[in-house]
């Protein structure tokens, strides 16, 4: 029996993610590059790679293209946590980076915040091998004193400050990724991205950090548990909690 080609196409895109070739959430090539490998048309291509996301094997999203198919990993907004303990509770095994560690001058936001001088660091967060973040934390200047490269490589600076963390406050928006974040998370130039800034404070109320973390956006989601007295303090037209305009 004669087997259609996108059928062909698409038992070897299966068997290459069985095998491992392309792990949850990892771009797969795009369908031009797929088409020349098979020697078939973009609208074969597409059409195997729409049996796969029937099967539920990958997904696509504007921006990205297609992907092997991964669960989302949800971030919670009610609790003060660090992506490895949100990465461990999901069953990955989490990894740090460094890329950058210095004392520099404070960017005008930053030393609003923390003062002229920070120890600024800038690392790339791991899920099970893989990119899963870019981190940049600047830290105030006297509590990073005594910090070294290897001591931000292995623990969060919740657990290596020399102060009692209190809480913090936090941004989520959307952004375009620029060429260098792209090149470091393994995505497109141009992929929409999760966009966290986050200024934490010890218990007087005085700040010790701000992070800026970046998320490929097909990878994590933030959720957030609403009690009744939050959910009926909303508007008419229920919509989100804690949203407002950017300048």
């Amino acid at each position: 029996m004669r087997t259609i080609r996108y059928q062909q196409i698409a038992d070897d895109l299966r068997n290459r993610l069985a095998d491992g070739e392309f792990a949850a959430g990892r771009i797969l090539p795009s369908e031009a590059s797929l088409g020349a490998h098979y020697a078939a048309s973009r609208v074969t291509v597409r059409k195997s790679l729409e049996v796969l996301r029937g099967e539920g094997l990958v997904d696509a999203r504007q921006g990205f293209g297609w992907f092997a198919a991964a669960d989302r990993l949800p971030q919670t907004l009610s609790t003060l946590a660090t992506i490895e303990g949100q990465l461990a509770d999901s069953g990955q095994t989490s990894q740090r980076r460094i890329i950058d560690f210095q004392f520099v001058a404070a960017l005008p936001d930053v030393a609003a915040v923390l003062g002229p001088k920070v120890l600024e660091t800038r690392r790339l967060n791991l899920a099970d091998g893989h990119p899963f973040a870019r981190v940049t934390v600047w830290c105030r200047d006297d509590l990073g004193a005594e910090l070294s490269k290897a001591d931000v490589e292995r623990a969060s600076f919740y657990e290596l400050l020399p102060v009692e963390v209190g809480g913090a406050t936090q941004s989520i928006g959307a952004a375009i990724i620029d060429p260098v974040d792209a090149e470091l998370l393994d995505v497109p130039e141009g992929s929409a991205v999760l966009v966290v800034k986050r200024t934490t404070h010890d218990t007087a109320g005085r700040a010790v950090l701000v992070a800026e973390h970046v998320f490929p956006g097909h990878l994590t989601e933030f959720v957030a548990d609403l009690s009744a007295a939050t959910a009926a303090a909303g508007s008419d037209d229920e919509s989100p909690t804690g949203l407002r305009l950017v300048d």
